[in-house]
């Protein structure tokens, strides 16, 4: 049995850092992260329409802890089977990190590559892949906005036909590969999503 331990919100497992911020779960149940992923569709926060006349609280969907843990898993075999040494990152449709997987040995700044490219892909709804051409220009361009980065390897999540949360990957040579990679944590959820 591996030894499991965590420490101020990161669990640490067998060479692999995984960080669950703002997911709300256990130690045992963070436990069988390592453990193969599960078929059972990935479930969400329903989106509610706020009352008429103005109402103060509005809800949004958000992708469950089961889910985030889907993603990694399915996104890590991904890059154990192509060999890559990468960061994973998952935020929700605000920006905020639900999640952070790193290889052994992925350099530091995988972390913030795939974060940034999860916030591009939530922020903008599209595969960062297909944000990097049109993202330049002379003068002030969308590049300009602070977070973002136009490389390929973000995918967003969607549900309901709105974004709910981005996949960024961060480390391989080519940003296809980390694409593949992002790719393979989102079709672990794609069944649920709706």
């Amino acid at each position: 049995m591996k030894k499991t331990t965590i420490t101020r919100g990161v669990l640490a497992t067998s060479g692999l850092a995984l960080v669950l911020g703002s997911i709300g779960i256990s130690a045992a149940q963070a436990a069988p992260a390592a453990a193969p992923a599960k078929a059972a569709p990935a479930k969400t926060t329903p989106a509610k329409a706020a009352p008429a006349g103005g109402g103060a609280v509005a809800q949004t969907r958000v992708l469950s802890a089961d889910a985030l843990l889907r993603i990694g898993d399915a996104a890590l075999k991904e890059a154990g089977k192509r060999g890559q040494r990468v960061t994973i990152a998952v935020v929700d449709r605000s920006g905020v990190t639900r999640l952070i997987l790193k290889t052994e040995n992925a350099g530091p700044q995988t972390e913030e590559s795939a974060r940034r490219k999860a916030f591009t892909a939530a922020g903008f709804g599209q595969p960062t892949s297909r944000l990097a051409g049109g993202a330049g220009g002379e003068g002030v361009t969308i590049r300009d906005i602070p977070g973002t980065l136009f490389l390929a390897g973000g995918v967003p999540v969607a549900s309901g036909g709105a974004p709910i949360a981005g996949i960024g990957v961060g480390g391989a040579p080519q940003g296809s590969i980390d694409e593949a990679i992002a790719q393979a944590g989102l079709r672990a959820v794609e069944g649920g999503l709706n």
